[in-house]
């Protein structure tokens, strides 16, 4: 599939069309990876109960998080959302994002060619650091005590 492929709509053609070269990733691959993982995540012992608790109409989200992949992985600016904001309330801990990580790694070395895990997993890596630390920080400002004038 390539960039002028009606399927892939990006804001950056040239760059998505030069990362799909590179990995091997579009949208029919990111969609499977997002259906794979969600499925596995679903059905884990400890991030399942989080999701379903938050998450009411898992087609929009599905097609939410293909968008967020497709631009995070293939630059397409399809995705608008604040990721942090979503994540800060939830109960989850660096013990939550580890998991994720470790069901994240094995959906996509299943489902994307190896080119393809590689820059997607070293992507959620980032995204796993940055939302574990945007929580720790958001928790620790609500524990934090106001100062008395």
């Amino acid at each position: 599939m390539s960039s002028h492929d009606p399927k892939i709509v990006s804001a950056r053609p040239e760059l998505t069309a030069a990362l799909t070269a590179r990995t091997g990733l579009d949208d029919d691959i990111l969609t499977d990876l997002v259906h794979s993982f969600y499925a596995r995540v679903r059905a884990d012992e400890l991030l399942g109960p989080i999701f379903e608790a938050k998450v009411s109409d898992w087609t929009a989200h599905l097609e939410r998080m293909v968008d967020f992949w497709s631009s995070v992985a293939l630059m397409t600016g399809r995705y608008h959302g604040a990721p942090v904001l979503a994540h800060t309330p939830l109960p989850i801990s660096t013990t939550h994002f580890n998991r994720w990580l470790a069901i994240f790694r094995e959906a996509a070395q299943q489902v994307c060619t190896p080119a393809g895990a590689a820059h997607v997993i070293e992507r959620a890596e980032r995204i796993a650091r940055s939302l574990n630390m945007a929580v720790a920080q958001a928790r620790s400002a609500q524990d934090a005590v106001p100062l008395l004038r």
